[in-house]
């Protein structure tokens, strides 16, 4: 089997910088520089036979818990947020800027799948029901290996009471999903007599940040479906604090190019 989780260095766009690697057909990016991008990401994953580059496979991505087993290209773009297969020489794609890919293997049954985990497509289960769709392909829990690739970090992720309201209703664990610290103002520290008010002590509060841990969440949700915890790795790379390697769709204020997680099986010796 070959995956790799893409960088936003080595490629020929020019929209993000010289030599960006953008791999989604965005709007401030020229088509050919992105065909051009993916081709060269996919010779160094060694997706290719000859001069012939393996299929790739992609969505128009939703947010959604819409999941896809494919076997081929298909005829009509796919809308959704996964993909597995069990087919030798195809690439299964996800694309990124923040969100985490998740990719998830079974060497032994030699089927995989790969994910997009956004806050609403964790908040719908996507990575356990991807892996609910890899049991259908004959998996077995406890055979399969999961590899979270760059996303934005808790550090760095900060997200509205509405958000942990709706994972408290839906996770038991939700309460170590989200971490609480108070705002930093400068103007407040050097000039407090501005903001007396009547509240004990003498000071109105200043309101807290909540951010949400994306990286534990999918990590819980393949234990949940019967991954050992062994069988987990996280990349500890997060795409805000990191916009000089990766693509930040919050950090760039939404002008930014996509990352790639793919994923694919080796074709057999009698298959090639």
């Amino acid at each position: 089997m070959i995956h790799g989780f893409s960088t936003r260095r080595g490629g020929f766009s020019k929209a993000y910088g010289s030599g960006a690697l953008n791999l989604g057909f965005t709007k401030e990016d020229v088509r050919r520089a992105v065909e051009r991008n993916r081709a060269a990401f996919l010779k160094k994953l060694g997706a290719s036979k000859g001069s012939q580059l393996w299929p790739l496979i992609t969505l128009r991505q939703v947010h959604s818990d819409v999941i896809h087993a494919v076997s081929g290209a298909a005829e009509d773009p796919l809308v959704g947020d996964g993909l597995v297969t069990s087919t030798p020489g195809i690439i299964l794609a996800v694309q990124t800027a923040d969100c985490l890919p998740v990719i998830v293997a079974d060497p032994r049954n030699r089927a995989i799948g790969v994910f997009h985990a956004g806050w609403r497509g964790t908040l719908k289960r996507i990575v356990e029901k991807g892996v609910g769709e890899m049991l259908r392909l004959g998996s077995r829990a406890s055979d399969l290996k999961a590899a979270i690739g760059p996303g934005v970090h808790c550090c760095c992720y900060q997200v509205g009471t509405e958000v942990r309201d709706q994972f408290e209703s839906q996770f038991d664990y939700a309460a170590e999903l989200f971490r609480e610290s108070k705002e930093s103002d400068e103007v407040r520290k050097r000039y407090p007599l501005l903001f007396l008010t009547a509240r004990a002590p003498g000071h109105s509060e200043l309101p807290k940040k909540i951010s949400l841990d994306l990286v534990e969440a999918s990590r819980r949700q393949l234990m949940a479906a019967g991954l050992h915890a062994k069988n987990i790795t996280a990349s500890r790379l997060c795409t805000s604090c990191r916009v000089d390697l990766l693509f930040s769709h919050r950090a760039e204020k939404s002008v930014t190019g996509r990352l790639m997680a793919a994923v694919g099986i080796r074709p057999s010796r009698s298959q090639r």
